[in-house]
């Protein structure tokens, strides 16, 4: 595809002609196949009918207004889209309301404004519809601020304050961008001035004032369907938003404006800014189609009071005309409202120029812009009422018919074609700027074109008159006609009504009689069966009555006499409960002796055993310090002695490489004689060897015995500090037991004491109030459940003092038990101790016997050895004298060395000895003197638990002996003093009374009915007749009695 967009920033000047804002692009002679997919869809959306959306705003008062204190007249309701004027007539305020498609208080915002109403229709512009929106209303209401407002800032963003123009734009482009659209854009900017039309946006040769610049010749073009061509008006194609921002900054500067009373820059003009998009589409087969769609935006010049804008002389003669246009607009509105024949669009440039805005194919947004002060009331409400006409006005929506590009590209040929001679005309510079045949034709076609519009009209006109009085005469027959019929039609009607009313009436008085008649008959026979009921259960009632006189005497003597045996018994109770408050009080006082000598008892025993422990915990300490300087001393003993036994090994190891080497030096020389001695020399070093590895061995099994016997001294020594711990411990914790048992058992006592005092009074006195207001059986239960709490009582507090006494004698002997198995414990941990030193002194003792056995061993065989070579030196004397004099002196040194090591290890192990046995010793000496004070302890708690049982002995039987003077006490006024009524044989007889009940009793009322459902009832009352006057068939009306 070809780009849309031409290569030059102008594509018309002069007198080209050019599309106008508000033609609708319609193709000539355009083939079937190049309407395109929506052609039938355009066919539909010619018969759909869309009202007009009007919009209302209202602005806030300004500086001036607010310092004047000019009171509001304008009320906005947003949410329900309403705005209410408050207005005085004659002395009333009389609240006018007007109802439109949205309303927007003095508080919303541009952006608002914007995205809820002008949104929708620049969207529908890029579906392919032509849109208008113009702001309409009274100068200084703030068309042009809703229309243009800020362009745009320096950073190319828009402002708060941006109109719908420049946020239409922006929107117009971000959708087209966001689509990766092929598109190209026009746009126009042109004002009506005076019934004149200006470019806004043509280049001006010389920097006049508004007023003397030259004026191009542009004029308006309608062709046969209605649509206005603007010929002259010059396209400007546009790439982005920022070139349309400057354009509308050139033209807004180039407009007329004024500086009036209402408005320091007073819009003098009208304007009108036009978008044109062409869009690509798709394609059908080759050929590829172009939508194309065209926005409007008019910022009308406002209607103005010349008294109150203070204009004169050439303001007043344009506040004349932009009143007068505007009023040629109300003209319009209204006759589209009221669906005149003919509508004035001609009376007026901007009336054509809406006139496919105005019940056109074009879709419509009508913003109203008012004041909200009292002094331009008249003004709002002019506005207001036009505005709200205006939401009638319906328009034909129609999309744009596709354009194939074909089409598009030969109507550009043509328009090029025409444009170059308008050009080559220019520069002959014949005085006119078209071609005078040309020229010519125009005249005559635009002559001719006239007269036939007037012709057309005027027939038109004539044919309409005489169809509309054919039409009005008869209607008027019609109405008469339909008239006489409707009269006669009510008459029939209100007479059948009143026949049909009046013979319901009859039927149902007629049922109503039947019904009231068998209802009497009925309520006779009922009330006759009811007396005979009531008259049998009297004299039943009468006996029933006689026989409960007698008794109620006869209960009446037998309740004095209880009386006075319940006074008698009520005296011996008092007398019995203060006798058994002294003797509980008395025993109450010999308890708590008793418990406070058992608390003074444990705590002597508790100071004996925490005395116990703190000495027991002494002497397990020092009992620790000795084990652990026993561990001591063994370790550095084996350390010594290990010490030793590796310098003797390493002291063997090396004499045995010296002697060996000096054997091998001497042997190269005797070499013929030590052949013959070889298996001598070799007995002997094997001897040798074997006495040092047995050697060996042995030093090192009686170094495993030392360190066992130590390990075991050491885990016995553990054992016994452990089975300390344990017995103090356990000491500790049975103490503590019995010491909290003693306490909990001498607080159960005292609240099992207080209990039972608070609830042998509570019970006495609910028994005795009971006992006032009961008969004789209370009495005996009475009686029966004080014996058992008494005895209960009696017993609970017998049972505790038992089982305290048993529990106390448990953990005592529990208590002797520990001891005597600790004591056992130790005295076998002592013995052990013992047999583990008798034990490593005789391992120390056989190690020691076995190390000089090995010495003594090892010299015997060092003394054969020096013999067999003190036998060998004298056969070699000759040969070998100076070698065996060498080896007979590095031997002797050696056996002195091992001697002296062996001194050092026997004195070293003897010293090991006499300080291991002083541990033991110390060990075993601490251990008796804590089995020593554990035993003087034990008798001591011994003395104290055996007073404890004697006192407690005692208790038990105080205990018992008051508890049996209770006992006895209890049973001698339960048994002996309290009086029993005896049987006197007065007592009436129980008799069931047989009482009627309410439902029979009911029963025996005779029911009536009301008039209502009478069929129904009437139906109940035959079958209540058969049931129950089978027998007494009467005729009605009869006389029952």
């Amino acid at each position: 595809m070809v780009s849309l967009t031409p290569d030059c920033r102008k594509v018309g000047t002069g007198l080209a002609p050019s599309p106008a804002p508000f033609f609708t692009p319609r193709p000539e002679r355009r083939r079937p196949d190049s309407r395109g997919p929506d052609w039938n869809s355009n066919r539909q959306d010619r018969e759909k009918e869309v009202n007009i959306q009007v919009l209302l705003r209202c602005r806030p008062l300004t500086d001036d207004e607010q310092k004047s204190n000019v009171p509001k007249v304008i009320t906005c309701n947003d949410s329900r889209r309403e705005v209410t004027v408050l207005q005085n007539v004659a002395g009333k305020q009389v609240d006018r309301v007007f109802t439109f498609d949205k309303v927007f208080g003095p508080k919303a915002q541009q952006r608002s404004i914007y995205d809820q109403a002008i949104s929708p229709v620049v969207s529908e512009v890029l579906e392919g519809f032509n849109c208008t929106v113009f702001a309409y209303g009274q100068t200084g209401t703030g068309k042009t601020y809703t229309m243009e407002g800020g362009m745009r800032k320096k950073s190319g963003e828009l402002p708060i304050e941006a109109g719908i123009i420049p946020r239409a734009v922006r929107q117009i482009f971000d959708t087209l961008e966001e689509q990766n659209a092929d598109y190209s854009m026009k746009v126009t900017f042109s004002e009506l001035y005076n019934e004149e039309i200006t470019d806004l946006l043509a280049q001006e040769d010389l920097p006049k004032s508004t007023e003397d610049r030259p004026k191009k010749p542009i004029s308006l073009m309608e062709d046969g369907k209605g649509c206005v061509n603007v010929r002259g008006l010059e396209e400007e194609a546009v790439y982005s938003a920022n070139e349309i921002y400057s354009l509308l900054e050139r033209g807004a500067a180039r407009r007329r404006t004024a500086d009036t009373l209402l408005n320091k820059r007073s819009s003098r003009s009208h304007s009108i800014f036009t978008i044109t998009v062409y869009i690509k589409e798709g394609s059908i087969g080759d050929e590829e189609l172009i939508k194309c769609g065209k926005l409007n935006l008019v910022d009308l010049a406002g209607s103005e009071n010349i008294y109150r804008s203070g204009a004169r002389e050439a303001r007043a003669r344009e506040a004349g005309e932009i009143n007068k246009s505007l009023l040629t607009l109300g003209r319009v509105i209204n006759a589209l409202v009221e669906h005149s024949v003919h509508i004035p669009y001609r009376d007026s440039k901007l009336t054509r120029l809406l006139r496919d805005s105005l019940g056109g194919k074009t879709k419509t947004c009508i913003i109203a812009t008012i004041s909200p002060s009292a002094h331009c009331l008249e003004e709002t409400l002019s506005t207001l009422d036009y505005a709200y006409r205006a939401k009638s006005i319906k328009n034909k929506p129609e999309a744009n018919q596709k354009v194939s590009k074909a089409v598009l590209l030969k109507d550009l040929y043509v328009e090029i074609e025409r444009m170059k001679q308008d050009i080559r005309a220019a520069r002959e510079k014949n005085g006119i700027y078209i071609p005078h045949e040309r020229f010519l034709q125009d005249e005559a076609e635009k002559k001719a074109k006239n007269e036939r519009i007037e012709q057309l009209e005027s027939d038109l006109t004539a044919t309409e008159k005489v169809q509309l009085d054919n039409f009005r005469e008869l209607y008027l027959n019609e109405q008469e006609e339909k008239l006489n019929v409707e009269s006669d039609l009510k008459e029939c009607k209100k007479t059948l009504e009143t026949t049909h009313k009046n013979l319901e009436d009859l039927q149902v008085n007629h049922k109503r009689t039947l019904s009231v008649l068998k209802e009497k008959e009925l309520l006779i026979s009922k009330l006759q069966h009811s007396e005979s009921n009531l008259i049998n259960c009297a004299k039943t009632l009468r006996l029933n009555l006689h026989d409960a006189s007698e008794d109620i005497s006869a209960l009446f003597g037998k309740i004095d006499h209880k009386d006075k045996v319940e006074r008698e018994n009520h005296g011996i109770l008092l007398t019995f409960g203060e006798q058994l408050d002294q003797s509980l009080n008395n025993l109450h006082k010999i308890v708590l002796s008793s418990v406070s000598q058992q608390e003074q008892q444990l705590r002597n025993a508790e100071n004996c055993i925490s005395t116990f422990l703190a000495s027991k915990y002494e002497s397990n300490e020092a009992m620790e310090a000795n084990v652990k300087r026993l561990s001591e001393t063994y370790a550095s003993g084996s350390q010594s002695i290990k010490k030793l036994t590796d310098a003797l090994q390493t002291k063997t190891s090396s004499d045995l490489e010296q002697m060996m080497t000096m054997i091998s030096a001497q042997a190269t020389a005797v070499e013929n004689f030590f052949n013959n001695a070889s298996l001598d020399a070799r007995e002997v070093i094997s001897d040798i060897q074997n006495s040092l590895n047995e050697q060996r061995k042995i030093l090192s099994f009686a170094a495993q015995q030392q360190a066992e016997g130590v390990r075991q001294s050491l885990v016995s020594a553990q054992v016994i500090s452990s089975a300390a711990i344990d017995f103090s411990n356990d000491l500790h914790w049975r103490a503590s037991e019995l010491t909290k048992f003693i306490e909990s058992s001498r607080t159960e006592n005292v609240i099992k004491l207080q209990n039972f005092e608070k609830t042998f009074k509570e019970e006495a006195l609910r028994e005795e109030k009971l006992a006032m207001a009961k008969i004789s059986e209370v009495l005996s239960t009475l009686t029966v459940r004080k014996t058992n709490m008494v005895s209960n009582a009696s017993k609970s507090l017998e049972d505790s003092a038992c089982q305290e006494s048993k529990r106390l004698l448990a953990d005592l002997s529990d208590m002797r038990q520990v001891l005597a198995s600790e004591m056992k414990e130790l005295r076998e941990y002592a013995e052990k101790v013992h047999d583990h030193y008798m034990n490593e002194t005789l391992a120390a003792n056989e190690c020691r016997v076995m190390l000089e056995n090995c010495m003594q061993e090892w010299a015997e065989k060092v003394d054969q050895s020096s013999q067999q070579w003190e036998t060998a030196q004298l056969s070699l004397k000759n040969i070998a004298k100076n070698g065996v004099d060498d080896i007979r002196s590095v031997m002797q040194t050696k056996i002195l060395e091992t001697h002296s090591l062996h001194e050092n290890i026997v004195s070293t192990s003897t010293r090991l000895g006499v300080e291991f046995d002083y541990r033991v010793n110390n060990l075993v000496t601490s251990t008796n003197d804590s089995l020593a004070l554990d035993k003087a302890n034990c008798e001591e708690i011994n003395s104290i638990t055996t007073a404890s049982l004697h006192e407690l002995k005692s208790l038990s039987l105080n205990h018992g002996e008051n508890v049996s003077d209770i006992r006895d006490k209890s049973d001698q006024c339960i048994n002996k003093d309290y009086l029993v009524e005896q049987k006197t044989n007065v007592t009436p007889k129980r008799q069931a009374i047989p009482i009627p009940s309410l439902e029979s009793i009911e029963k025996m009322r005779t029911l009536v009915y009301d008039n209502t459902d009478s069929k129904t009832k009437v139906n109940k009352f035959e079958n209540a007749e058969h049931k129950i006057l089978q027998d007494q068939p009467r005729t009605p009306f009869q006389d029952v009695n």
